[in-house]
């Protein structure tokens, strides 16, 4: 009898320790809720230009502000120290209301302490991220927040999101709290922070927008949050039945499918910028003009040589289709926009045929779950193999605002119907 009392204790003890709940924060039978990722950035190794100088910012505080796609009245924060090769101590980390896109002042009547596993600080070992526990911070959809924290030093390999298109600030000591930063060093870039998610109802859902410079928004206006991304989560939440759809953008500038250039590839990164976001639900995948351009970057090849290089484009499409499909997310294919013209890749017709190779592929039905044919959208339709004037930023590859406006207008809201 006491083996049988010993064995219901335990039974019962487990029952508890495993009962439903998200993160700290009970789900009432009545109204179950979910964490859903309303803001993110792919992670990466700041160049060295990037980076944030060692040697002149021990002691430093650094702010940075964020685009929320969606609201929600409970937060918590993703530190990362993905690419650090030692453990980073977060002394402390606060969040608040920003008073500006693009300035360094907050509202201090809404400074709160962020905490982890109960503690202010935290310890974020090598190739790491930390989530903080849940706090009640009501945040509208499409609003900013800014978060600080304090580091005794750099860390001496840097984890980071240099196509921020966001100012951020730094300055020496430990001024989390301060109502502004004057003096602060400014960088558009962002450092050791990817993603904030929200608390929400059980439909709650999110996409990633896995991509490259296009994608990252190069040639957006800086504080202005008008990637295709931004806008594409604008008519979301403008939508009465899809406001509790978020967008991730997991974009990163000179990004390829197949080769380390900036960040890693997209078949290493998959896991840590998809997979692991919190709701995710559709994937939009938008990736390839950086491995067509670069074949003949520095001159042409031979026509084996592009065959291989698009036989292998196709078969990373199909490596990410099926793993997001082992997870039960849907797959959108993105069309590849027109480079014709870009004095960075002067693509001849051998590239320009491969693009269309592989957008009749992207095209194809039974490929991906769905199509967005961004290439439609933007290309000239007098000159298919570039990009409209007036979309083209002036570099003949990437879209202006204008060009990036019309790409998230181009993504049908329908195809996210539950």
């Amino acid at each position: 009898m006491r083996f049988v009392y010993r064995n219901l204790l335990r039974l019962t003890f487990l029952a508890t320790a495993f009962s439903p709940v998200v993160q700290g924060v009970a789900q009432p039978a009545t109204n179950p809720q979910v964490w859903v990722g309303s803001w993110a950035a792919s992670q990466q190794i700041p160049e060295p230009q990037n980076a944030l100088p060692p040697a002149t910012l021990s002691d430093v505080t650094i702010r940075q502000i964020f685009h929320l796609s969606m609201g929600g009245t409970m937060l918590r924060v993703h530190l990362s120290n993905s690419f650090g090769t030692e453990p980073l101590h977060f002394s402390s980390v606060h969040i608040a209301r920003p008073l500006s896109a693009s300035a360094s002042d907050i509202d201090p009547a809404s400074d709160k302490a962020l905490s982890f596993a109960g503690s202010d600080d935290v310890i974020v070992p090598a190739g790491a991220e930390y989530i903080s526990d849940p706090i009640s911070f009501p945040a509208a959809a499409l609003s900013n927040v800014a978060v600080t924290f304090h580091l005794d030093a750099l860390p001496a390999q840097q984890t980071g999101h240099p196509g921020s298109r966001a100012t951020s600030y730094s300055i020496h000591g430990d001024l989390v709290s301060s109502a502004s930063l004057p003096g602060a060093q400014q960088v558009v870039h962002w450092y050791q922070v990817s993603g904030i998610d929200v608390l929400a109802p059980a439909k709650s859902a999110s996409i990633v927008a896995l991509g490259d410079s296009i994608t990252d928004g190069h040639a957006s206006t800086t504080n202005g949050n008008d990637r295709w991304t931004d806008v594409l989560a604008q008519r979301l939440q403008a939508s009465s039945v899809d406001r509790d759809i978020s967008v991730l953008n997991q974009g990163i500038g000179g990004n390829h499918l197949l080769t380390d250039g900036l960040g890693p590839n997209t078949l290493a990164r998959f896991n840590r910028d998809v997979l692991a976001q919190s709701g995710v639900h559709w994937l939009i995948v938008f990736e390839g003009v950086n491995d067509l351009g670069g074949l003949t970057r520095n001159g042409e090849v031979s026509p084996a040589e592009h065959a291989l290089l698009v036989h292998r484009i196709l078969g990373a499409y199909q490596q990410i289709i099926v793993r997001a499909h082992a997870q039960g997310i849907r797959v959108l294919g993105a069309t590849i926009t027109p480079d014709t013209g870009s004095d960075y890749y002067h693509p001849g017709p051998r590239s320009e045929a491969d693009r269309q190779a592989i957008n009749k592929w992207i095209r194809t039905p039974g490929n991906f779950d769905a199509v967005l044919d961004f290439d439609k959208a933007m290309r000239d339709p007098q000159h298919p193999d570039r990009l409209l004037p007036a979309y083209d930023c002036g570099d003949h590859l990437h879209p202006s605002p204008a060009g990036y406006r019309v790409m998230g207008e181009a993504v049908p809201l329908s195809l996210f119907t539950r």
